[in-house]
């Protein structure tokens, strides 16, 4: 019985706090919603900045543009790679013939000005003209259709 008490104790008081209740001077008074759209305005605007200033505060030097980039296929998934880490296609990361293991480069579609930075973790790729290799999930975030394999890029490393 007192464990059911407490169940209903708590969700009373989410109940209320999720509500737009605040408590000033001991009395329940309800927020006005002009006040919290302010307010999550407010926190989304500061969260924007904070990203804007991080971005800018990366310097970035330019390796290669008119770069081709191909993306990983689904079956190496699970497998190792050159560096020792497994390899997961939903994360971003990159294979690189030449740049070390753990080096951050910034990948811009020139299509559409799109970008993502990805970690080199694996060699290649080996086909002949191509210079990176992304996750899919990297190549379908700066991709303007999801119907294309390969992508012409500006390589640049981030420092």
């Amino acid at each position: 019985m007192k464990y059911k008490t407490t169940i209903l104790l708590l969700a009373f008081i989410a109940l209320v706090f999720s509500s737009g209740f605040s408590i000033q001077d001991r009395n329940f008074q309800k927020t006005p919603p002009e006040k919290t759209q302010a307010f999550q305005d407010s926190v989304k605007k500061v969260a924007i900045e904070d990203s804007l200033k991080l971005a800018e505060s990366k310097k970035y030097k330019l390796h290669k543009k008119n770069a081709h980039a191909s993306y990983y296929a689904d079956k190496f998934t699970g497998r190792r790679t050159a560096s020792g880490k497994i390899f997961d296609n939903k994360k971003y990361t990159a294979a690189h013939r030449k740049f070390p293991f753990g080096t951050k480069l910034r990948i811009t579609n020139e299509a559409n000005g799109k970008s993502v930075i990805v970690e080199v973790t694996d060699r290649g790729p080996f086909t002949k003209g191509k210079e990176i290799d992304l996750t899919k999930k990297a190549f379908m975030d700066i991709a303007s259709s999801r119907y294309g394999g390969h992508l012409k890029v500006t390589i640049e490393i981030v420092q």
